[in-house]
């Protein structure tokens, strides 16, 4: 079985392209070009050497013995947060504005929730010169002021989205709005494994750099390419996307997938979509979303300004439903205290959306000789005023 999308689009029931008619030609574009023109070698040659030199790849594979010491197994720590910009968004948007200047685009769009995402594509737009909005919502700007201080720092436009819960979902509304009214001179890079097809994949493929050194840095080490166990946060789920791809095919890696309990499951404040949602179609792909009985879109709640989205990437939802990838949940309590664990064990200061899947160790059992991998997908410079806050410091 392939757990990749197909020539239609679709991971099994879910993907496809569910966009307004005005969209069509801008999608149809990106679909007939992308795969075409990432797999130019002038691409790829300028996509490499921009993650070498700017970005800072290969991110360590960084053994966290302490941490191996208090659950008594081997970790392996996926170094995403020393990239440019403290995140392992920046390899999309490296990877987009490549692929936009190709398409002759003069102005880049973007939604962003923790603000990571909309910080790489205002440090993308700056190193190229093109025009930069990003769509945030209000909630997320009160939240995430040092990353819009950034993004403007950079010379984007920070849009507030002012509707529903004020939060990513409303972000995205706004973005592919403003994308339907300039759909000649605008591309929009979407940062995570959501939106029309080819979205999900082309932003797979450019996060898949994550896997790719990470098998060959665990064989230096280990003498071994393949992990026993690998944990990813998951929101809409691209730093996920990308630790899982080169994985797939591996049945004997078991790939674990955080989402955002909250306040817990069923409180009716959570984000935990695998658990509450339904098939549905949300930013233009059939998926699992968090839904009424008659289809409105339910507010999802996290900590995380990262995780809160009502849906989840469709090649996660089939992943999901063909038993590929657990997906378990971890509520706001337990990543807190497992991002402090983190700092106190080890001297790293994760990301709250990757303290989600720092969380689940607590939940699994080990006998003593599995490697365990997980993605440190973000630094939580950006989240220390919730740290402050939430203990007090």
């Amino acid at each position: 079985m392939s757990y990749h999308v197909n020539e239609k689009g679709y991971y099994g029931n879910f993907g496809g392209a569910y966009i307004p008619e005005m969209l069509y030609p801008n999608v149809e574009d990106l679909r007939i070009k992308y795969l075409e023109v990432i797999g130019d070698p002038v691409f790829q040659k300028e996509f490499q050497q921009l993650l070498k030199d700017y970005v800072g790849r290969p991110s360590p594979l960084f053994l966290a013995e302490r941490l191996s010491e208090k659950y008594g197994t081997t970790i392996y720590l996926k170094r995403e947060d020393l990239n440019h910009t403290g995140a392992h968004k920046i390899n999309n948007t490296v990877g987009q504005i490549l692929f936009a200047e190709r398409l002759g685009k003069k102005r880049i769009i973007a939604e962003t929730g923790a603000g990571q995402h909309g910080v790489a594509t205002a440090t993308v737009c700056a190193l190229k010169g093109l025009e930069c909005v990003i769509y945030m919502g209000e909630v997320d700007i009160k939240r995430q002021a040092p990353n819009v201080a950034r993004m403007k720092m950079m010379g984007a436009t920070v849009v507030p989205a002012m509707s529903g819960s004020k939060t990513l979902k409303d972000a995205t509304n706004e973005a592919m709005r403003d994308w339907i009214n300039n759909p000649v001179d605008t591309h929009y890079i979407i940062g995570s494994v959501v939106g029309p097809h080819p979205y999900p994949d082309m932003v797979a493929r450019f996060q898949s750099v994550i896997s790719e050194e990470t098998r060959w840095q665990l064989k230096e080490k280990t003498g071994k390419e393949s992990p026993d166990y690998v944990l990813a946060c998951v929101g809409g789920g691209s730093n996920a996307a990308g630790m899982f791809y080169h994985f797939l095919d591996d049945v004997d890696t078991r790939l674990i997938a955080v989402e955002a309990a909250g306040k817990g499951v069923n409180s009716g404040e959570s984000a935990a979509t695998t658990v509450l949602g339904k098939e549905g179609v949300l930013h233009g792909s059939r998926s699992l979303v968090m839904q009424t009985e008659d289809g409105q879109v339910v507010e999802p709640y996290s900590i995380s300004a990262g995780l809160d989205y009502p849906g989840i990437g469709p090649q996660h939802a089939f992943l999901h439903t063909e038993h590929r990838a657990e997906y378990v949940s971890a509520t706001d309590d337990e990543a807190m205290q497992a991002g402090l664990l983190l700092a106190r064990l080890e001297g790293i200061i994760p990301a709250i959306e990757t303290a989600h899947a720092i969380a689940h160790l607590e939940k699994m059992v080990f006998n003593g000789d599995e490697t365990v991998v997980i993605c440190l997908s973000g630094r939580g410079d950006k989240d220390l005023e919730n740290y402050m806050q939430y203990f007090d410091f």
